[in-house]
């Protein structure tokens, strides 16, 4: 001790606490504005348009042009993309939020909120907007919190525990206002991603919740409770929540019969499946009016539904005459179902071949994601002599792909996971060389952005080479559809 001098340097525990703690070196930051929900009046309408930032007459021009925007994709949603009005908000000055009036707030946060696909871009978007919100000091509404939610836990296709974490962080966060909790929309999604992460022990915590607050059940949560019991593979549970949402005065469509074959097919249940699915197409006319594809025709479809249950609860009369008004056809999802059930799970081409020729006679048109399931049928069940997913099909199928895109279907592009899986059931079924002259094909018809191309590129080697679906980090055994990434994404 002596050959050093010693002062009052303390203990090695406390200088190690030191370290460790930020606060106390000085380097942390400051908390700055925190997020605050409200649905307080005086909250909701700031600023009016005498409390907005005064402007330069440029400025006014393009707040114009802003709002100008925002309305014609309001009430032309078909017709108007969110990137032009995203990069037109950017343009103002900051704080932009204060630029605007508290109506034009809540319409900017409404249709940025709402997208055409909840992907990471538009996620990213939205929370943009959410920071400077913050930053101005100003509230979000419960709805908007919601959106929020509804990102975290749908920008991608597949949910993950990452998701759900963020979920109930966004949740406590709405929680802490103090007169401003979730609502039954913020609990149907969160009781959608933890089912959907096979977290079903929160699942039923949060079903509890919901009971304990009094929130009345709507089409939302009766769908999920359907959809929940077929991931835990309870085809008795699936009926039961059907049976409930009959009782409980619902409108049945063919939204909620889609999900009870889901749910049949997860169970091993194709007979009660098909069943249903027989029941469905007893109802349709030979000549249908074609569902209509856009994004925002599901929504309004969703809001009309609920406004018949109302009318039906509340006038019992009308409840047999509004259902029979119901579409219960079979649609392209119900098809989808089916053809991936039977391509990749079973491997059943002859079944695969009668749904596609019935969603033909019903006047149904192709998309995508049927040749989607079909290469990955390819892949997982063809390769072998004898195989009835042979390579001469396999043209055939490929065959049938260039057509729909070179006739123009609509809403047929063909992307980098249909790229993949075509090249995949390519080198599965036939030698190097098909898988050369199918990459060629694709790449004059597909749709892929320039900066994602090297990608496919290095796939197509890696593919060549025999390493595909080999890397150490994934889980590979079993068939292709069960097969993941560490993650719980799968390829």
């Amino acid at each position: 001790m002596a050959l050093v001098p010693q002062e009052d340097a303390g203990t090695v525990e406390e200088h190690l606490e030191y370290y460790r703690d930020p606060y106390r070196r000085g380097y942390a930051h400051a908390d700055g504005q925190r997020v605050q929900v409200s649905e307080n009046k005086r909250d909701v309408e700031y600023p009016t348009a005498d409390e907005t930032f005064k402007t330069d007459d440029e400025t006014k021009k393009l707040i114009a042009k802003l709002c100008h925007a925002i309305s014609y994709k309001l009430r032309h949603p078909y017709r108007a993309t969110l990137e032009p009005i995203y990069d037109l908000y950017l343009q103002l000055p900051e704080p932009r939020m204060l630029y605007l009036t508290w109506p034009w707030r809540n319409r900017l946060l409404k249709i940025m909120g709402l997208p055409p696909k909840r992907n990471s871009e538009s996620m990213l978007r939205y929370f943009a907007l959410i920071a400077d919100v913050k930053t101005a000091g100003l509230t979000l509404r419960r709805t908007h919190w919601n959106y929020a939610l509804a990102f975290a836990t749908k920008y991608t296709a597949r949910v993950t525990p990452t998701e759900m974490d963020t979920a109930l962080r966004l949740w406590q966060e709405m929680e802490r206002s103090p007169n401003v909790k979730g609502n039954e929309v913020t609990f149907n999604i969160l009781f959608d991603v933890a089912s959907k992460t096979g977290n079903f022990a929160l699942a039923d915590m949060i079903y509890k919740e919901m009971e304990c607050r009094g929130y009345e059940y709507n089409r939302y949560h009766h769908v999920s409770l359907i959809h929940y019991f077929g991931l835990k593979m309870d085809s008795n549970g699936i009926r039961a929540a059907y049976k409930d949402m009959v009782e409980a005065g619902e409108m049945i469509d063919t939204v909620v019969l889609n999900c009870v074959i889901s749910g049949l097919l997860r169970c091993g249940e194709e007979s009660a499946a098909e069943l249903t699915y027989e029941r469905m197409k007893s109802g349709h006319e030979m000549a249908p009016n074609i569902p209509d594809r856009d994004y925002g025709m599901g929504r309004v479809i969703t809001k009309v539904l609920m406004m018949f249950t109302r009318i039906g609860k509340k006038h019992p009369e009308l409840q047999k005459p509004l259902q029979k008004q119901m579409q219960l056809s079979p649609n392209l999802h119900t098809y989808k179902l089916f053809v991936e059930h039977y391509s990749v799970k079973v491997g059943d081409l002859a079944k695969v071949a009668q749904f596609l020729d019935e969603m033909k006679f019903l006047k149904i048109p192709i998309h995508a994601t049927i040749f989607l399931s079909l290469f990955k049928g390819f892949y997982s069940h063809g390769g072998f002599t004898g195989s009835e997913w042979s390579e001469q099909r396999l043209e055939g199928v490929l065959k049938a792909m260039y057509q729909a895109r070179d006739e123009s279907i609509r809403g047929f592009t063909i992307d980098r996971w249909l790229v993949i899986w075509a090249l995949r059931a390519a080198k599965k079924c036939s030698p190097n060389e098909t898988v050369i002259e199918v990459y060629d094909e694709m790449e004059k018809r597909w749709d892929i952005p320039v900066d994602r191309q090297p990608f496919i590129e290095s796939i197509l080697q890696t593919i060549l080479d025999g390493a595909d679906m080999k890397s150490s980090t994934g889980q590979w055994e079993g068939p292709s559809y069960r097969r993941y990434k560490k993650d719980g994404t799968r390829l």
